[in-house]
């Protein structure tokens, strides 16, 4: 296949950003009508790239209004580099290296675009550009106007002078591009609509690129047999933090976000060609939804459990599932010291009193936390946490986990669950969700807690048995009992709630709210999103919760071919057969396996034919095949 000649557009493509709308800005930074001057160059920009306005009379109109200076167009050019199109920018060493197939052909000024151009590789007699006139005290007077591109139809004058080999394919988002490919000079025209979209320049199109990675897959400069990031859909349930969108967005995918979580039907429907999905507490991804996930490669959880997922089913397709296991961990500590307190002083009746207009000041039932024991059943990042704030406040620390856990500071651990509970003052629990910890705490166990004990749950709703909880509330055999998650809970807002809990004294009662805060749902929204990043970009599955876990660096020179199959003898074997048939040179190669799925990653030379990937996908046991560049 012959290579193309791609002819750039630079405002607003190769740049984020409009020449003229910065330099206005530049230049009116002390001018007291700057706001309505560059009001009105947007609006001529506009109206020339739409193709209302022709674009010589845009030009001189535009800068008839400014101030500018020779230190304000250089200024600009030292910038330009740092404001790249996000594609652009994460492409730039496929441009430099196809440099002498590129044209950069634009209305903007030369100075700026040369900056842009030399970053890329692209020699300076392969820019057409207008040439800015200045006076002899640096001030702009205009442009050259014996340059075609300082006129109507400039870019087809332009470009037809050049002789370049074909086909030629014109890249912008403006009019005056399109009118290159109307003018039989380009063999075809992508409306790229990365920084703006401009409706009638997408009806003159041969195809629509929101980002770069669109335009060289379709033309063949990288990614040629591989999925262009701009088509991967991601969808983001249950209002996951702007953080996540930013990052996914910024990496070329496709977001899409809803603020609530979805029923089962709902999901259903709402994840036909979604690639990737992202879910916090309440959208439930069950055997249905997997099965009926018509495109779904990976599932990122924006909380730390992963109970409201069907793994297995995940894992039989091939779906690779990630959680955010720390990023909350130090907003759920809080949240549990400060309850305890808060039930040690019976600190919610008293301010309730005093709402009420009830004035009870008294010691009675108020205590310090310093001296007293505390239980934590579940020594995880959580519960270990909790331990060494506990600690620090004066609390003694008793701990029980069914895993061999490293005590921190003079916490003891005890060998049974009975034994914690008979011997705390105060029980925290910090268990997962498996089904094993359903009703851990029942009648039989709050029977062994001392007289006064406190309950904490901030870990899962099934764990305890709420009835029991509120007849041991109810007859004064507990002292109080803060709960943070429930067997059952609304799926809105809006949604009402109820509870045997509810009115009962010294109980604190929150919405699940353990891990929210805003610094854990940023970093839950980042850490979550990286982690889908790392699979998407480079077949990373570090912190997969369901398959194996391979730590991967980017792939440098080479195809990355990634193949997730069942467990069992001769996969690797055949798979190397066929690599081996289709003449496919192997540069690294990685095997991780668990007790029931396998992951291959192969690195590979990029030169082979489209085809002779498809028989890889047909190798015994094989779940899932997916190809990097």
């Amino acid at each position: 296949m012959t290579a193309p000649t791609l002819i750039f557009d630079f405002d607003s493509t190769l740049v984020a950003f409009e020449t003229l709308e910065v330099l206005a800005e530049l230049s009116l930074a002390d001018a007291a009508d700057a706001a309505a001057i560059r009001a009105e160059i947007a609006a001529l920009t506009d109206q020339a790239m739409a193709g209302s306005l022709g674009f010589g009379e845009a030009l001189e109109r535009r800068l008839a209004q400014l101030p500018l200076r020779r230190e304000h167009v250089e200024a600009l050019a030292g910038r330009a580099v740092a404001r790249l199109a996000p594609s652009v920018a994460r492409n730039v060493e496929t441009l430099r290296a196809h440099a002498d197939h590129i044209v950069i052909v634009s209305g903007g000024f030369r100075e700026v675009i040369a900056a842009v151009a030399r970053h890329l590789g692209v020699p300076d007699d392969r820019i057409l550009a207008n040439d800015l006139i200045y006076d002899d005290t640096g001030r702009v007077t205009g442009v050259d106007r014996t340059n075609p591109l300082s006129m109507d139809g400039g870019k087809v004058t332009a470009i037809g002078a050049l002789d370049l080999p074909g086909p030629v394919v014109m890249v912008g988002d403006g009019w005056t591009d399109a009118e290159v490919r109307l003018a039989g000079l380009a063999d075809r025209f992508h409306a790229f609509c990365e920084v703006v979209r401009r409706p009638r320049v997408v009806e003159a199109a041969d195809a629509v690129a929101v980002s770069l990675d669109e335009v060289l897959h379709a033309e063949g400069l990288i990614g040629r047999w591989s999925y262009p990031r701009s088509r991967i859909r991601v969808l983001l349930l249950e209002a996951v933090h702007p953080a996540a969108v930013r990052a996914l967005e910024d990496a070329g995918y496709s977001v899409e976000c809803e603020s609530g979580a979805l029923d089962e039907d709902a999901l259903i429907e709402r994840l036909k060609g979604v690639h990737v999905l992202g879910l916090r507490s309440k959208t439930m991804l069950s055997e249905r939804v997997i099965e009926q996930a018509d495109r779904l490669m990976a599932v990122g959880a924006f909380c730390i459990g992963t109970n409201q997922i069907d793994l297995d089913a995940a894992s039989r397709r091939g779906i690779a599932v990630f959680n955010a296991p720390y990023s909350n961990t130090r907003s759920v500590v809080e949240l549990a010291i400060g309850v305890l307190i808060a039930l040690m002083r019976g600190v919610v009746d008293r301010s309730t009193a005093m709402h009420e207009g009830r004035w009870i000041k008294s010691a009675k039932g108020s205590r310090e936390l310093r001296g007293k024991t505390l239980g934590i059943v579940g020594y995880g990042a959580i519960g270990s946490q909790l331990s060494v704030l506990a600690e620090a406040l004066g609390m003694r620390v008793i701990y029980h986990d069914l895993s061999e856990r490293l005590a921190l500071g003079n916490a003891r651990a005890v060998d049974s669950l009975d034994a914690l509970l008979a011997e705390a003052d105060a029980v925290s629990l910090h268990v997962d969700g498996r089904a094993g910890n359903r009703m851990l705490i029942g009648a039989a166990q709050l029977a062994r807690m001392k007289p006064g004990a406190l309950l904490l749950n901030l870990s899962r709703g099934h764990v305890v048995d709420v009835d029991a909880l509120a007849a041991a509330l109810s007859d004064g055999r507990l002292g109080g009992a803060a709960v943070d998650v429930f067997p059952e809970e609304p799926r809105t807002n809006q949604d009402p709630f109820d509870s045997p809990l509810r009115g009962l004294a010294n109980v604190i009662l929150t919405p699940h709210v353990g891990g929210s805060t805003e610094e854990a749902q940023e970093a839950i929204g980042a850490f979550a999103a990286s982690r889908l990043l790392g699979y998407l970009n480079r077949g990373d599955t570090t912190f997969c919760v369901n398959l194996p876990n391979v730590q991967l660096s980017d792939v440098q020179g080479a195809h990355r071919l990634l193949h997730i199959h069942q467990n069992q003898p001769g996969v690797l074997a055949a798979l190397n057969q066929a690599l081996s048939d289709a003449g496919l040179n192997i540069l690294g190669q990685h095997l991780k396996t668990d007790g029931r799925t396998g992951y291959v990653i192969t690195d590979v030379d990029r030169d082979y034919r489209a085809g002779a990937l498809e028989v890889l996908k047909s190798v015994p046991g094989t779940l899932r095949f997916r190809t990097l560049y």
